[in-house]
Parts: C-alpha cells; structure tokens; sequence
C-alpha cells in the first residue's frame, strides 16, 4: 500500500506537557479549593500538592456543579517520592524564592518540576536547557536582526528568552541542568533571582530598560550530583536558591507499580500492549535497586557499578522488553534481560562490565540456590554477559 500524507493532519504527539495531560485535574483542583492563592497562582499551595502526590485514592468532591467538570474526582498520584519533600518545594515557590532540585540521574527531578510549573502557574514550557553551549541570551533576551538591522535596539527587536517572559507574565521558568551550563552564564540569575529585574541596557531611556518581575515570577532548577563539578555554582547564585534533594524510591514496590506503568504508557504509545510477566518487572527492579544501593535485599554486599541505575533507566529497560515482546517474540522476557543490563552499565566505565559479572556470581546465584526458579532462570543466562 503507498504511504499517504494528509497536509491537514498533524501526526500523534509523543508527549503532551503536564498542563495538557492533566488539564481536567488542573480544571477541577481550581474548582475544587477556592482559598487563598500566592499572587499570580492558578491553585492553592495545598491543591497543588494534592495534584503531585494525588488524593490517596480519595474522590475529591466539587462544591457546586460544573457545567464542564466531573462532580467529583480522583486525583492520581504523579510523583512518587517524600510528601514533604514536595510541601518544602511548594512553600519555596509560594515564597518567591530560587528552588533547586538535585540529585542522581534518573530521579524525577525535570518531572517534578514540570508538574510543579503547570499547577502554580499554568504552563511548563517556559523551560531553558543547560548545555555547555547554552549562552546568556537563553537565560537573559536576544535580539530579532531583521528588525535590530531595520530599527535599531527597539523593544519591538527584542526577543525574550523564558526566564523574560516569566518574568513579564508573573510564572514560573525552569532551567534544567543548571550545572551543565558555564558559570558565566548561571550568574545571570544572580541579578534576577536578587533584584527581580532584568537591565536591557540597549533600550536605555526608555521605558523598557528595565523589566520588573511580576508578582508570582520565580525560577526552578534541576541539577545531576554527578554533575556536581562540571561547572560549579557560584557561592552568591546558592545562596538565591533553596536546595531540594530528589533521592530514588525507597520502597520497592512503589518503584515497581511505577516501573510498570510507564513501560505500560511507552509500549502502548508504541502501538502495542504491554505483555511482559510481573516477575520479570520484579526481578528487573531489583536488580537495579540492588546496584543502585551496592546492597541486595538480603543484605549481601555488591560492588556498585560506575553507571548510575536510576528508576529511569529500569523503565527503558521494561520498554524494550515489553517491545520486543510485542513485535520480536521469541521465549520468555527474561532471556533478554542480561543483554539490557549490559547496554545499562556498559555507558560509562568498562569495569562495570565485571561488576555485573560479580553480581550474578553473588546474589543472582545465592537466590538461585536458594530455589527461586525465576533467580535459577537468571543465573543460567550467566553467559549473555559475555
């Protein structure tokens, strides 16, 4: 059959942003909590917590009836980490202060932010990403040199980067990987993050030299600890912020529901259902939970790998598996996991390599001895590392 192009037609979305994905809770919170709100916020401090951590399966219910809303509502859970922690990380925002979430790769620290900028302010996108490329402009303004060639520095040329337009608009910017820009560029905030302003010194005398920060502006950052000393913060861009640490799940199978129900999302997203044994999405996070901690469940000690064993990595992980299940079946899942496991360590330090190796001749082989079938499975598949 000839492939076919519609010009009208825009192809499915990936992703939607936080704003879009839960716009009906966004909707019905705002309903639902008339109190008092921070100046430029669409929800309470508490509804905004209630929308990251969820209702605890508790039904929410309108005060009224809403023309366009359910009368009453579940609000699910989409962090799944500390309730302080996302309280401390609200009364930060609500406070007009710097928040700065770090932690090891693969912690939901760009989620919570994300969730975090769509419930107090509406939009996640005004979103500047830290590269060791990133410039000033990005964090400060740029300039549209058609206009700038035409009429010279007019505010018509100018073109705010986010953090102007958060500024200008009362909301909230995230910079991601904060750590990854040079310090040069970071120390832009220094001012903004102080003054609440943004000097454009070419728009001298006149209105527009000098941009205020409407009421409810702040920035949130994220940074990786193994980032920690690519480009190193300044001591006065610390002290504008509150820091905020993002450590992985504690709990086993809360890391395991989540696990499952991204790779679920991914694998369908991918046109297919999701088809791979529970036991094998137990094995697989524990496997991870056990490099990541360099201590299995049992409390035998394991050599940590370089490579860091995020949650995020695991759910990559369960993608492939529920994949391939789905479009290259071919025996049980498991057979693939060692294979997986290898692309995982194998990203940093080659001595990671024989720390695998190490683990399956310690845990992976005591639980197989121990009688487990499943672990038995495992170690057999010993030669898949090779």
């Amino acid at each position: 059959m000839p492939l076919t192009h519609t010009a009208t037609a825009l192809p499915p979305r990936q992703t939607s942003p936080a704003e879009e994905r839960h716009a009906t809770e966004l909707a019905f919170l705002a309903a639902h909590d008339e109190g008092p709100r921070p100046p430029g916020w669409l929800l309470t401090p508490r509804s905004v917590i209630t929308f990251v951590c969820g209702s605890a399966g508790d039904p929410l219910r309108l005060p009224e009836p809403h023309e366009t809303l359910p009368r009453q509502l579940v609000i699910a859970p989409k962090f799944v980490g500390e309730r302080a922690l996302v309280e401390r990380c609200v009364v930060t925002l609500a406070g007009e202060r710097g928040l700065l979430l770090v932690g090891e790769p693969g912690t939901a620290k760009s989620l919570l932010s994300e969730l975090l900028s769509a419930a107090v302010c509406g939009t996640s996108a005004l979103t500047v990403q830290g590269t060791a490329g990133t410039t000033e402009d990005a964090l400060r303004y740029g300039w549209n040199y058609a206009l700038l060639l035409a009429q010279g520095p007019t505010p018509q040329a100018l073109v705010d980067s986010p953090v102007l337009s958060a500024m200008r608009s009362g909301r909230v910017a995230r910079v991601e990987e904060i750590t990854r820009c040079l310090p040069e560029v970071q120390d832009a905030l220094v001012s903004i993050l102080s003054d609440r302003r943004m000097s454009v010194p070419e728009l001298s005398g006149t209105a527009e030299a000098q941009v205020a920060a409407a009421a409810g502006f702040t920035v949130i950052a994220t940074a990786n600890l193994r980032d920690r000393g690519v480009s190193e913060m300044s001591a006065a861009l610390k002290r504008r912020f509150n820091f905020e640490t993002v450590h992985p799940i504690p709990d086993v199978e809360a890391e395991t529901a989540l696990v499952k129900r991204q790779a679920v999302a991914a694998v369908e997203r991918a046109g297919a259902a999701f088809a791979v044994d529970d036991a094998v999405l137990d094995v697989l996070v524990t496997v991870f939970r056990d490099l990541r901690a360099g201590r299995s469940a049992e409390g035998w000690d394991v050599e940590r790998p370089g490579t860091v064993m995020s949650t995020a990595e695991a759910v990559q992980v369960a993608v492939s598996l529920g994949v391939s299940a789905a479009y290259l079946p071919a025996g049980d899942g498991l057979d693939l996991v060692p294979g997986h496991l290898l692309g995982v360590v194998r990203k940093d330090d080659p001595g990671d390599h024989a720390r695998l190796l190490g683990y399956w001749d310690g845990p992976v082989r005591r639980r197989a001895e121990d009688g487990s079938p499943t672990w038995r499975r495992l170690w057999d598949l010993r030669e898949n590392l090779r």
